[in-house]
């Protein structure tokens, strides 16, 4: 019989292929691609669980962990705001730097102000914040401070390039949890104290304001009425945008109903307010920009103070007797902040709400210290809250429109104007887009910051005024674009 032929050896199963790992970047491996469009002008951000997860909030922190690295920063502060998919992305977030060798501190849920303030207490001014700020529920993303530099346009790009070409590093970093809450709360009851109790109602639209702002104002001497304080990143009763009237409703309703001296409502993150007066009207940015600049160019005379484009031209004047310098910036917080830190300014300020108060506390856009700082002059003045107001006079004013259009659309009208508009006997300024001011009022067209929109917006000293603003703009806005929906 023939010898029963030898089973064969097993074949060895083949060693399974690492998977690409972008912190080590080695020849040949692909990190996974990330959406470009979350690379945004001053944030990083999009829709969470779609082009936001968190294998793209890992690779985010890994970016930013090799950016602080290349500049010698060894600790980064993180945080999240109460928004629904924000722990995942923390940690996320925090796994990234750690592996990229980067010591995280890690001070849970609270608003990008004490994150802020974190970052200056306890690293060389390093934080990252974990918001999704005014924008809908299903938004998160990143907001980046490295040595107190608050990254946007390039910067921002840049991460995305080093994702690209793997231009990362690996280490073994460490983490802490911290608290600074009580240390913020005790900080600003310090410096500030009311020489008279003012009854105020506070909208904090359940985002993550409701565990601070509230402490915050009671420490100071405020009789606080919270409204929607409890957090829920579903914001089920209002969108958390104070720069939206409608918005402002159930507060004004409050502010009437319990005769209150003041309302105060923020954003989802506290980095952004909205105010509204006892008889409900609403007192938009620029005007508490006069109310602080006031008080501020008085003792410091010469003092620079940072505006965006849209704010109104009462404000500007108003600088200017004072003996302040107004400086315009683009319309966007990254861009008040870095003129702000270049002009050494004592006050900044955008339409959307963000308000930056150097004087006796830190350059960044802090709307609960912005709101304290406010009632301590409100409360100094012995008049009713309405009539110190009124002392900031307000034109004729549109609200802020948007117009969409292609994306690169807008940039390509805006150039257009710049080159080819005619604004007789106007005042151009091209800091962001063009605005021309006239002797009766001014408009107003820019690109959006955060997405294919026109911005535009228009002041008159009267209805007369505001309309033939109106009409010239948009005369100029259909030579350059004829189909474009021009409904204002």
């Amino acid at each position: 019989e023939p010898e029963p032929k030898p089973e064969p050896k097993p074949e060895p199963k083949p060693e399974p292929k690492p998977e690409p790992v972008a912190l080590q970047g080695r020849p040949g491996s692909r990190p996974p691609l990330l959406d470009p469009a979350l690379f945004r002008p001053g944030y990083i951000g999009g829709v969470v669980e779609d082009s936001l997860d968190a294998r793209s909030a890992t690779l985010i922190g890994q970016a930013i962990g090799a950016e602080a690295s290349s500049r010698g920063i060894e600790r980064i502060v993180v945080a999240r705001d109460g928004r629904l998919f924000g722990a995942v992305l923390l940690s996320a977030l925090s796994q990234g730097l750690r592996g990229s060798g980067v010591d995280v501190i890690d001070i849970g849920a609270v608003p990008t102000p004490v994150l802020n303030f974190a970052a200056v207490e306890l690293t060389d001014g390093s934080g990252v914040m974990v918001t999704g700020s005014h924008h809908p529920a299903d938004h998160n993303g990143f907001r980046i401070r490295l040595g107190g530099e608050v990254l946007h346009d390039e910067g921002i790009q840049a991460l995305m390039t080093r994702i690209q070409n793997q231009d990362l590093v690996s280490g073994t970093g460490r983490i802490e949890e911290q608290s600074v809450t009580d240390r913020y709360v005790d900080r600003i009851g310090m410096d500030i104290q009311l020489e008279r109790p003012l009854k105020v109602v506070l909208d904090c639209a359940n985002g993550i304001t409701g565990t601070v702002a509230p402490q915050v104002l009671a420490a100071i001497g405020a009789d606080v009425i919270p409204l929607y304080a409890d957090v829920d990143g579903n914001f089920p009763n209002h969108h958390p945008n104070p720069a939206n009237p409608e918005n402002l409703e159930d507060l004004k309703l409050c502010v009437r109903n319990f005769q209150a001296d003041l309302g105060i409502a923020y954003d989802g993150d506290g980095d952004r307010l909205g105010i509204v007066a006892p008889d409900g009207e609403i007192i938009w940015p620029d005007r508490l920009l006069m109310l602080l600049a006031r008080d501020l160019l008085a003792r410091e005379s010469g003092a620079v103070v940072v505006h965006d484009s849209e704010c109104s031209s009462h404000l500007l004047a108003l600088i200017e007797s004072a003996g302040g310098r107004s400086v315009m910036a683009r319309s966007a917080d990254p861009f008040v902040a870095e003129a702000m830190r270049r002009e050494q300014a004592i006050l900044a300020g955008l339409m959307s709400g963000h308000l930056f108060i150097a004087d006796r506390w830190f350059p960044f856009d802090d709307a609960i210290y912005a709101s304290a700082r406010i009632l301590e002059l409100l409360a100094a003045d012995t008049r009713p809250v309405s009539d110190i107001l009124g002392d900031f006079p307000a034109f004729r004013s549109s609200p802020q429109i948007r117009l969409a259009v292609e994306p690169g659309q807008a940039e390509s009208i805006v150039a257009g104007l710049m080159e080819s508009a005619a604004f007789a006997d106007g005042r151009i300024s091209t800091v962001d887009g063009i605005r021309v001011d006239f002797d009766d009022g001014w408009g107003l067209v820019r690109a959006s910051h955060t997405g294919p929109a026109l911005v535009l917006r228009f002041e008159g000293k009267d209805a007369k005024a505001l309309d033939r603003i109106k009409a010239l703009f948009k005369n100029e806005l259909k030579a350059q674009a004829p189909d474009l929906n021009v409904l204002f």
